[in-house]
């Protein structure tokens, strides 16, 4: 190897010098060296310096391998800007096979056999290198080439971990497609299957267009027409026009503004009145109306009159009603709350929570919502509401728990405590009594005697209050007083108030 790096070195010292004519200048259209011969011919480079060449091998591939017809490195080319090849150079003096998986090992010995035969051009070959200490396998596509006598070749290697890549991506990408799309015909038939069995006649419009997307077939039977028909053509021409705007606008704003609502109109096939429940959502960016569509006179004969009853009793009843989550958000409320707490709107109720309305905030509602979730109701609770500027009012609550769905959700009843209504609850004969003999102690008693039974009084009737309040429940009553709970039942045991009710509360 030695020997021809020399010869080599010879001649293209030789044919740099053939470059240029005596002169120093290139004559002639074509470069010829000194010698009449031309610069390139048939296709064939000139002789390249051994020092240039290693950089020309190592710019134009990731990785070149120098090695013997058995297999032997005797040289590693490392492109300078790949520096995931840098520990390669392990494998210099080694045989190649060492670095390959066992798969492509045989892959390279069928091949490396194919070419030293000389039975034709060889393809060039992948082959994946061993996993390391510090990367994982890789795949390297390699080309064969002579290099002149002694045997030995030179392999050209390409990374292939930027292809590999971007075929998982794409496997990957396929295999998301393929689950979309499955999930997609899962939807379509559980939603086709949904239209064609529920009893109500139900229809899919565009709020932007006014076109009716879908509709089952009790909606094309109350409209007299065909499904096929039904689906694609305008809303509006199957309903009466209504007295002002464009019958979808009125659904857009009915859905909007006032939830729950109905419309009102006459079907022009059947010339019958009819009544449509919108209800709007945006799907793909556009804005979508859902309009359950029902004849009138089946629904005075469907709909329970008691929820009408309801319904209208919430809206024009004295009594507050305030519908809300178990941790307060207010979720609803009438028109008797908003004039409770002097709000202008309910969107002044948004996000709010019905602790910020009570006097004694979270420890209020925790006593309504304990005592109505374990009780199913609360009958009467005795408190103070406010509103953000108006002054505190005296009221009574009732709480409600109801179940919806998987949420818990609580209706509170507010009314107005009257002027002389007592807020609190009248106090135990002896709380009277025990206030009594303190009084009598004037006189016969020092002041500082006094005041501690005063103090103890005071104290003994706060309990008592604070109890009767939470209805026994004594977590809620020490954080009514601010007192830890085993602080509370200090004092309970001092003022024998344990056991008052035959058991203990825990």
């Amino acid at each position: 190897m030695r020997t021809e790096g020399k010869d080599t070195q010879q001649r293209n010292s030789t044919s740099a010098r053939d470059l240029s004519d005596d002169s120093g200048q290139h004559t002639g259209a074509s470069p010829v060296t000194s010698r009449g011969a031309k610069y390139w011919d048939s296709a064939a480079i000139p002789l390249i310096a051994p020092e240039i060449l290693g950089d020309i091998i190592s710019e134009v591939s990731d990785i070149g391998l120098v090695i013997s017809e058995t297999g032997k490195v005797l040289s590693v080319l490392v492109n300078p800007t790949n520096t995931d090849f840098s520990d390669l150079d392990i494998v210099d003096g080694q045989d190649i096979r060492t670095a390959l998986t066992v798969e492509s090992v045989r892959k390279f010995d069928a091949r490396l056999a194919a070419y030293l035969s000389d039975d034709g051009p060889v393809r060039p070959i992948e082959l994946n290198h061993k996993a390391t200490d510090t990367k994982p396998e890789f795949p390297v596509r390699y080309s064969f080439h002579r290099i002149g006598a002694g045997g030995a070749v030179l392999l050209l290697g390409r990374d292939l971990r930027p292809i590999a890549e971007m075929q998982q991506q794409l496997v990957k990408a396929q295999l998301a497609l393929e689950r979309d799309y499955e999930a997609q015909r899962e939807f379509n038939t559980r939603f086709k299957v949904l239209m064609d069995n529920t009893r109500e006649a139900v229809a899919f419009v565009s709020a932007s267009t006014g076109e009716i997307t879908e509709a089952n077939p009790v909606a094309a039977h109350l409209m007299n027409t065909k499904r096929e028909v039904l689906i694609g053509s305008q809303l509006s021409a199957h309903f009466a026009k209504p007295k002002r705007g464009d019958l979808v606008d009125t659904l857009a704003s009915t859905a909007m503004t006032d939830p729950g609502s109905v419309t009102k109109t006459i079907c022009t096939a059947t010339n019958s009145d009819v009544q449509i429940l919108p209800t709007v959502f945006r799907a793909a960016g556009e804005r979508i109306l859902l309009c359950l569509i029902s004849s009138a006179d089946s629904e005075i004969q469907q709909v329970d009159d008691l929820s009408r009853n309801i319904r209208g009793l919430y809206h024009n009843g004295p009594d507050a009603i305030v519908f809300a989550l178990s941790n307060g958000e207010i979720l609803s409320a009438n028109e008797a709350f908003l004039n409770l707490i002097d709000a202008a709107h309910d969107a002044d109720l948004r996000g709010r929570n019905l602790a910020d309305y009570l006097q004694r905030g979270g420890i209020d509602l925790k006593v309504m919502t304990e005592n109505a979730g374990r009780a199913g109701s609360m009958r009467s609770y005795a408190t103070k509401m406010a509103g953000d500027y108006g002054s505190p009012r005296a009221v009574e609550l009732s709480a409600t728990e109801l179940a919806a769905g998987t949420h818990q959700i609580f209706a509170f009843v507010i009314r107005a405590a009257g002027q002389s209504e007592p807020l609190r609850p009248s106090m135990n004969p002896t709380s009277d009594e025990n206030l009594k003999s303190a009084v009598e102690l004037v006189g016969s008693a020092s002041l500082k005697d006094i005041v501690a039974e005063t103090t103890n009084v005071v104290e003994k009737m706060c309990i008592e209050t604070a109890v009767e309040l939470t209805m026994n429940n004594r977590v809620a009553a020490a954080e009514m007083l601010g007192l830890s709970r085993q602080s509370l039942y200090v004092k309970l045991r001092k003022f024998d108030l344990l056991n008052r009710d035959g058991k203990l509360d825990e």
